[in-house]
């Protein structure tokens, strides 16, 4: 357990308090014009003592909503509510990344009075969570020229959390979410650049990755992927190739880690040779997060056979803002309960 307490150095701008850190949670608190509230803040700065905290998934443009009441990154008056959140986590030691998203089709008009924007126009069946009375659409697919704009308005978006005050940013590229959609068989039916084969199904995050690295800098950006489709997604065996190439290429460049998008990390997946995690470790060369059901002792388990480095912990953190201090004391934790995501503690 001692390593999971010990200082960890990520590369030359970023070194943690511990290995521990804060999972994305979206927990649909924001105030009107999707800003940041003082609730937020206070929420956040309750959990500065975990070495990384990822922010709730975070949309970078309205039409990228599919939550009620989720914070954006692309307003001024979002930019200066962040900045109350970042300044609390730094007052007390704490880092913080933004989590960046667009839901691509797991949007709805109902949140932008906009259409709904994916790689192809593939409806995903079912109703939007906690606003079960609307359906999802058949999404209209993108042109390359929004593509390009899309490209861009992540990279502003990454600007605008550097200038909120966030240590860095993580891309959310997982959970069948717009980026995932790209990188997956069953949502990516396009035959230009951005579709068809592994390089360009690839392209899209990849070409998301570079224009933040080239706007903050690639050691303040970590990337989350889901080479497993378990959400929102029907799994492939043909992803696999999508996803050797994609690691590939992410070994050539700059990140400050890679994070496995999975809520419970005991799944396996046949076209992967069994579980997401060891998939990523195998073929990723840079620091790797592992998510998904880990208790602190199983993490440190898990550290020590060098599955990965860091451990991200999500509902815990929920129920037990002072996570640290009770696994260092051993002390029990309070269980997680779905009506605690009624208010923010």
């Amino acid at each position: 357990m001692d390593t999971l307490f010990q200082p960890y150095r990520l590369n030359g701008a970023l070194t943690l308090a511990n290995r521990f850190m804060m999972a994305p949670l979206t927990r649909c608190m924001a105030g009107p014009g999707l800003v940041p509230t003082e609730q937020m803040a206070a929420y956040y700065a309750r959990r500065a003592d975990i070495g990384l905290i990822i922010s709730e998934a975070t949309i970078i443009r309205p039409d990228g909503q599919g939550y009620p009441n989720t914070p954006g990154l692309y307003s001024q008056e979002q930019i200066e509510g962040w900045k109350k959140v970042t300044q609390a986590v730094h007052a007390k030691g704490g880092k913080i990344f933004a989590q960046l998203w667009h839901v691509g089709r797991l949007s709805h008009p109902f949140f932008h009075q906009a259409e709904v924007l994916a790689p192809s126009a593939i409806a995903h069946e079912g109703t939007v969570p906690r606003m079960r009375e609307l359906v999802y659409q058949v999404p209209r697919a993108l042109t390359v020229a929004e593509i390009l704009q899309l490209i861009e308005d992540y990279a502003q978006a990454a600007a605008n959390a550097i200038e909120a005050g966030f240590d860095g940013v993580e891309i959310h590229g997982a959970n069948g979410y717009l980026i995932d959609q790209f990188l997956h068989h069953a949502s990516n039916l396009r035959d230009d650049a951005y579709g068809a084969t592994p390089e360009n199904m690839s392209r899209f995050a990849l070409e998301v990755v570079d224009a933040i690295s080239a706007r903050i800098g690639g050691e303040r950006v970590g990337l989350r992927l889901s080479p497993g489709a378990y959400v929102h997604l029907a799994g492939d065996a043909r992803d696999r190739a999508v996803f050797d190439y994609l690691l590939i290429q992410l070994n050539g460049r700059t990140l400050a880690y890679v994070h496995l998008g999975i809520f419970d990390d005991s799944l396996t997946f046949d076209y992967l040779d069994g579980r997401a995690s060891d998939y990523l470790r195998a073929h990723y060369d840079g620091h790797l997060v592992g998510v998904g059901n880990y208790t602190a002792e199983s993490a440190a388990d898990a550290i020590k056979a060098d599955r990965f480095d860091l451990v991200a912990i999500g509902r815990p953190l929920i129920a037990n803002p002072d996570y640290l201090a009770k696994v260092k004391k051993a002390e029990p934790l309070v269980p997680y309960a779905d009506a605690m995501l009624a208010e923010l503690v």
